[in-house]
């Protein structure tokens, strides 16, 4: 699961930087274009702040896992051992 949120980050990630250099270009302060600089900002923001939450679900999540892992091993290490 973790490798899925890592992907869904990066990808939120780069919307972020696309929103974001939309507001540099010409393309956002001409008439009937698809809405105005602060409004590219403004989801540029967004998508930085979920990316960056995301990213640290998925860290969170692996880290999770691998401690699961490690103490399911222990177990398994403990049955096996004769005298205990």
């Amino acid at each position: 699961m973790g490798r899925n949120l890592y992907i869904l980050a990066g990808t939120l990630l780069f919307f972020a930087l696309a929103s974001f250099g939309m507001s540099y270009l010409k393309i956002a302060r001409e008439m009937g274009s698809p809405g105005d600089v602060s409004m590219w900002r403004l989801m540029a923001t967004a998508f930085l702040v979920l990316g960056m939450v995301v990213a640290l679900v998925g860290s969170l999540s692996s880290l999770f896992e691998q401690a699961e892992r490690r103490a399911e091993e222990a177990r398994q290490v403990r049955r096996r051992k004769p005298g205990r």
